[in-house]
C-alpha cells in the first residue's frame, strides 16, 4: 500500500511543479520577447529487487515554445524586434541559484534603454554586447539610429547630419533552439560553450517595434484548471490508500 501512496504522491508533485511553470508563463504574458516555458512528465521505473511494478511520475523541463510573439509597433528607436532564430547577446552575472556562469547570455526581449552613464542595457539591466563581445557605450548624441543589421549610428551633440558616424554593431547571434537553456534569471545560455554562436548576417532585426510574449493566456488558464483537477484526483488516491491501510491494520489487530 505504501508503494501506491508514493506513486500517487509523485504524480501530485509533478502536477504542482507543472502549475508553477504555468504560473510563471502567465506572469510574463506582457513581457516583450518572452518564450513560453514548457513542462511535461515522464514515467520513471523504480529499479530494485523483485518485480519492476513501481513506476513514478517525474516532472521534466521540456524547453520553451519557439513560436514568435505578436509584433508591436512602438516607434521607439531603442525597441528592437529580432528575426526568427536570432537572439540578442547580453552580459549576465553569474547566478548562484542555478550555477549559471557569468558571461554571454541571450534574450529576445530587446526593449533597450541608455543609462545615465551611456551604457546600452535591456529592460532587465543587462548590458548589451557588441560584435566583439564588449558592453556597448553610447556617447552623448542628438540623434541615434539602429540599422537592420544591428549597426548603431549617432549624430554627436551640436553637429549636423553630415557627421553621422557608426559607433558599433550590436551582437545578434543565430542560435539553434536545441542548444539554448533558460536560467533562473530568465536568460538563455549556450549549452555547448565550446561552439560559440555566430553573428547573424544581413537583416537581423527591426527597429521601432517589439516582439510580444508568445504565451497563450487563455490556453494557460485552461491547462491550470486541468492540472488542478489532476492534483485533486491524486490527493483522493492518497487519502483512499491511507484509509485502506488503516482498515487493513485494524483487521490484522482484530485477527491477532
Amino acid at each position: 500500500m505504501d508503494k501506491a501512496l508514493y506513486v500517487a504522491m509523485t504524480g501530485a508533485r509533478a502536477s504542482l511543479q507543472a502549475q508553477g511553470t504555468l504560473s510563471h508563463n502567465l506572469a510574463n504574458t506582457d513581457t516583450p520577447g518572452f518564450k513560453e516555458a514548457l513542462a511535461n512528465t515522464e514515467a520513471f521505473p523504480v529499479k530494485g529487487s523483485g518485480y519492476a511494478s513501481r513506476v513514478d511520475a517525474l516532472h521534466v523541463d521540456a524547453g520553451f515554445n519557439r513560436r514568435m510573439g505578436a509584433q508591436q509597433i512602438t516607434g521607439n528607436p531603442l525597441d528592437l524586434s529580432l528575426q526568427a532564430g536570432n537572439w540578442l547577446a547580453v552580459q549576465a552575472p553569474g547566478n548562484g541559484a542555478d550555477g549559471a556562469p557569468a558571461g554571454e547570455a541571450y534574450t529576445r526581449g530587446a526593449a533597450l534603454s541608455i543609462t545615465p552613464n551611456g551604457q546600452l542595457v535591456t529592460a532587465g539591466g543587462h548590458p548589451v554586447l557588441d560584435e566583439n563581445g564588449n558592453p556597448i557605450a553610447i556617447p552623448p548624441h542628438q540623434a541615434m539610429d539602429i540599422g537592420n543589421d544591428g549597426t548603431i549610428s549617432i549624430i554627436p551633440l551640436g553637429e549636423g547630419p553630415q557627421t553621422m558616424a557608426n559607433i558599433g554593431r550590436i551582437r545578434v547571434v543565430q542560435a539553434e533552439d536545441a542548444r539554448l537553456q533558460r536560467g533562473l534569471d530568465g536568460l538563455m545560455r549556450n549549452t555547448d560553450p565550446q561552439q560559440p554562436f555566430v553573428q547573424a548576417q544581413g537583416k537581423s532585426l527591426e527597429s521601432g517595434q517589439l516582439e510580444g510574449s508568445n504565451v497563450d493566456a487563455a490556453g494557460a488558464l485552461v491547462q491550470m484548471i486541468q492540472l488542478q483537477r489532476q492534483y485533486e484526483m491524486q490527493v483522493k488516491v492518497i487519502k483512499n490508500g491511507d484509509e485502506n491501510a488503516r482498515s487493513a491494520n485494524t483487521l490484522l489487530r482484530l485477527g491477532g
